[in-house]
């Protein structure tokens, strides 16, 4: 049984609008600690057989400078391969960046941060991280479910289940909370991107 409120209140969520060279950018960041050393959580994110087991089947040269596609979902560049620290992988596009960085806490534990930046032209406003948040939401708890031992037979079927369609739904409103709390978007953008969200990742919930 899927503890759904201490799932949501384990990550960490933030969003931004940021300065950069090439442009201003969105900025989505989760942060989540996992019951595992970090060469554990490292081999879980990176080798494709552990992959599949909780996130999706990946293929392509996994390694930095090669390219990867998940199935079914976003593939891209591997910018960065630096075990077991930093992972930044293009996501869907060369300006939808995607990043992984871990840090040990102690023997057992592992700290992740995950940030996800896209160009304002693509975001719109903060209320893009409604698009993205809930899925990588759903992401780091599959994974610190799995680095604890917890193995769905069929990751997208768990996911569609009404427990998971339950967490979904919660992941999307605290992601709408962040948003507003943040300042980074409009009330109709919100709004708008929660009707979105929730057709995505919990669809025929309100």
């Amino acid at each position: 049984m899927i503890e759904i409120a201490e799932e949501i209140r384990a990550i960490g969520r933030r969003v931004g609008r940021v300065a950069a060279e090439s442009g201003e950018t969105v900025s989505v960041t989760l942060e989540r600690t996992c019951d595992a050393a970090v060469e554990d959580v490292w081999d879980a994110i990176t080798d494709p057989e552990r992959l599949r087991r909780w996130f999706l089947p990946v293929s392509g040269d996994l390694r930095e400078g090669g390219t990867f596609q998940t199935e079914g979902n976003a593939g891209g560049e591997i910018l960065v391969c630096d075990a077991p620290k930093l992972l930044r992988v293009t996501w869907g596009g060369e300006t939808s960046v995607v990043e992984l960085r871990l840090s040990p806490l102690g023997d057992e534990q592992t700290a992740l941060e995950l940030q996800h930046t896209v160009p304002i032209e693509i975001a719109q406003s903060g209320a893009g991280a409604l698009y993205v948040g809930p899925g990588w939401d759903l992401t780091l708890f599959a994974l610190g479910r799995y680095a604890v031992g917890v193995v769905a037979d069929d990751p997208l079927a768990a996911g569609g289940s009404p427990e998971g369609i339950e967490l979904a739904r919660q992941s999307v409103l605290a992601w709408k909370a962040t948003v507003e709390e943040s300042g980074t978007a409009t009330a109709d953008e919100v709004n708008a991107g929660v009707e979105v969200a929730m057709a995505q990742f919990a669809p025929g919930t309100a």
